[in-house]
């Protein structure tokens, strides 16, 4: 975990149904923008949250998603949880390929959030759900250009 964090300043979101991925997202950007992500950087950490809330209602049955605020001195960032207690990931490894896929989608979801973030991580356990954690810092190229990314 990212020692920058402060649980106390996390937002918990249920993920059940489409209408809480789509909460998820609007909070998600929110959350981006007030801490000074450029429209480019807010547009990938959408991206990435809504791979994986999408992945955390259709392959773990649904959980939820922690959005925490970080700070490590005057650089802003966000870390993302997703966690559900369905049936696990048997082959992180094998997940993460490129055009892997056990929904029938692109197999882009997992592999594509990792590249559009600074730090991505898996804990599994078959039979046990998936904890996924992610954390995007701003940029210094977008820090203070509003509208930069």
């Amino acid at each position: 975990m990212t020692p920058a964090s402060d649980p106390a300043t996390a937002t918990s979101l249920p993920i059940g149904s489409d209408a809480d991925l789509a909460w998820v997202r609007h909070q998600v950007r929110q959350f981006a923008a007030e801490l000074g992500f450029g429209l480019v950087q807010q547009t990938k950490i959408v991206t990435a949250a809504s791979e994986l809330a999408r992945n955390t209602l259709v392959h773990g049955g649904g959980g939820q998603a922690r959005i925490t605020p970080l700070r490590n001195g005057s650089a802003n960032g966000l870390q993302l949880v997703f966690i559900d207690t369905g049936p696990g990931i048997r082959d992180v490894e094998l997940a993460m390929t490129d055009g892997y896929t056990t929904g029938g989608g692109l197999g882009l979801g997992l592999s594509g959030a990792r590249r559009l973030v600074d730090e991505l991580d898996i804990e599994t356990e078959p039979g046990q759900g998936t904890v996924v954690t992610l954390v995007a810092w701003v940029s210094r190229a977008s820090a203070g250009r509003p509208g930069a990314g």
